[in-house]
Parts: C-alpha cells; sequence; structure tokens
C-alpha cells in the first residue's frame, strides 16, 4: 500500500510533469526554431480552407481571395520583384545619363576655365604681352640707336 501510494502521488505526477514539460517547452522550442515566416505564410491558405468548408462559420468571398493570393505567394513575388527590377533598371539608366552629362559638363568648365587661365595669374607690373621688340627702323639704323633708347624708357 505505502508503494503504490508513492507511485501515485510521486512518481505518476512527476512523469506527468516531465512528458508536458518536454512537449510544451523542448519541442514547441525547437519548432518554433524551424517555423520561418514563409512557413507561417503557407500555412495560412490552409487555415482558411478548413474553416471554408466548416459550413457553420460564413467567410466573405475576400478571405478567400486572400487564401488565393496566399497559396500563390512565390508567383505574385516573382512578379513583383520583376516590376521592382524593371524600375530599378529605368532609374539607372536615368542615372547613368545623367552623370555622362554631367561629367560632360564639368569637363567642359575645366577646359573653359584652363583657357582663362585662372589658375596662372600675372603679377600687376607685368606687360600682359611679352611681345617682341619692333625690328629697327632706317631712322634708328642711321642714328645708332638712340631712338630706340628713348622708346624702351
Amino acid at each position: 500500500m505505502k508503494q503504490w501510494w508513492r507511485r501515485w502521488t510521486y512518481e505518476v505526477p512527476l512523469a506527468i510533469g516531465d512528458a508536458l514539460w518536454d512537449v510544451l517547452v523542448v519541442q514547441l522550442a525547437a519548432l518554433l526554431d524551424k517555423l520561418t515566416v514563409r512557413k507561417v505564410i503557407a500555412f495560412i491558405p490552409v487555415v482558411i480552407l478548413v474553416l471554408a468548408y466548416y459550413h457553420r462559420i460564413p467567410i466573405p468571398p475576400e478571405l478567400i481571395l486572400l487564401g488565393d493570393l496566399l497559396a500563390y505567394i512565390d508567383i505574385f513575388s516573382v512578379l513583383f520583384l520583376l516590376g521592382v527590377l524593371s524600375r530599378i533598371t529605368t532609374i539607372m539608366f536615368v542615372v547613368k545619363q545623367a552623370t555622362a552629362r554631367i561629367a560632360l559638363l564639368v569637363g567642359g568648365i575645366i577646359t573653359h576655365l584652363q583657357r582663362l587661365d585662372v589658375r596662372h595669374r600675372r603679377q600687376r607690373g607685368a606687360p600682359t604681352r611679352p611681345g617682341r621688340r619692333p625690328a629697327p627702323s632706317e631712322d634708328d639704323r642711321a642714328y645708332g640707336g638712340v631712338w630706340r633708347q628713348v622708346a624702351i624708357a
């Protein structure tokens, strides 16, 4: 009798508690580790179909359509991805054209600035054009270059 009492008051509740811990904690944690968003989304149409065939609860057609959409989520996601990619290629084409035009504009500005010679300014006292001296005229040659001295000074 003592053995029977110990078994039903001590060992059986401990065995039930261990089984509940294993099912509700350990196995549930393992299931949640394997569970992904895609698996949850794929399971939603199954729930909707079970509710739809369970005739006591009326289900609106919108919910059925949502279930079909979720059932074919792979196809809709591929179509959505292709739409996004086509927009991205269009945007990349526009960006490429804009960068080419900006590069052309900057190149033109740099060429224009080099023609203006903005970076190499001359000193204020320097002559604007270091030209040649004019050839001596007949008068300068006749008088020995006196006029040349006066013209330079």
